[in-house]
């Protein structure tokens, strides 16, 4: 296959982002919360699970433990009892009860609204800040996990799309050049929407994904 121009790579993607658009009118958070704070701890808890299990146990320990300042003062065992089916429930029991103590005494009791603030919370990293940013305060945020790195890879919608360890920093600089910024999280939701329904680790779809008539890796 030759190589790709800048240019034809850049109007590539706004045909398939316009596909993605149309297929996918209505992308939203898979996590429900109703406030900051909750999607904030939701978030957290959904390293290395699913969202639908984060789902499954976040009722019970928003309705124990609302606000920050009662999660800041829980018992730890009580916290883990709640959250055990997600796994790594005494790490993330830490540190969900760690970040809440540090939203009640350093910031008012208040999610902070900057990347900054946010990613100097226990647990805390860039794609939870950025999935807080985007869908608790409707901010610039593009959140870089699995699904985002393999899709954007197979489409080779970024420069280093043969490297099967990329950079999530570098993935998030370089595909939101490509868009305007109140864009971004809409581009991360349908791009991990695609990767779950079609773009899969083992077993992509490439027959019936929307995407496979331009997709330079569709098998």
């Amino acid at each position: 296959m030759a190589k790709e121009s800048k240019a034809h790579l850049i109007r590539r993607i706004a045909q398939e982002y316009q596909i993605l658009s149309e297929v996918i009118p209505d992308p939203k958070c898979a996590l429900n919360f109703n406030n900051p704070f909750e999607l904030l701890i939701a978030t957290c808890l959904s390293a290395q699970t699913t969202d639908k299990r984060v789902n499954s146990v976040t009722p019970t320990l928003f309705y124990k433990f609302p606000t920050p300042e009662a999660l800041s003062q829980a018992q730890i065992e009580v916290v883990e009892d709640i959250i055990h089916p997600l796994g790594f429930y005494h790490v993330k029991a830490q540190n969900i009860i760690a970040l809440s103590y540090r939203l009640v005494h350093d910031f008012n009791g208040i999610v902070p609204s900057t990347m900054h603030e946010l990613t100097q919370l226990e647990g805390v990293g860039r794609k939870t800040a950025n999935v807080v940013l985007g869908n608790a305060f409707n901010l610039p945020g593009f959140p870089v996990d699995t699904h985002v790195m393999r899709v954007t890879g197979r489409l080779r919608w970024r420069s280093d799309w043969k490297n099967s360890k990329p950079d999530p920093i570098q993935v998030e600089r370089e595909i939101t050049s490509y868009f305007p910024d109140n864009e971004w999280t809409n581009v991360s939701h349908r791009l991990i929407l695609l990767g779950r329904a079609y773009c899969k680790a083992r077993t992509p779809n490439c027959a019936n994904c929307p995407l496979a008539d331009t997709c330079p890796s569709r098998i």
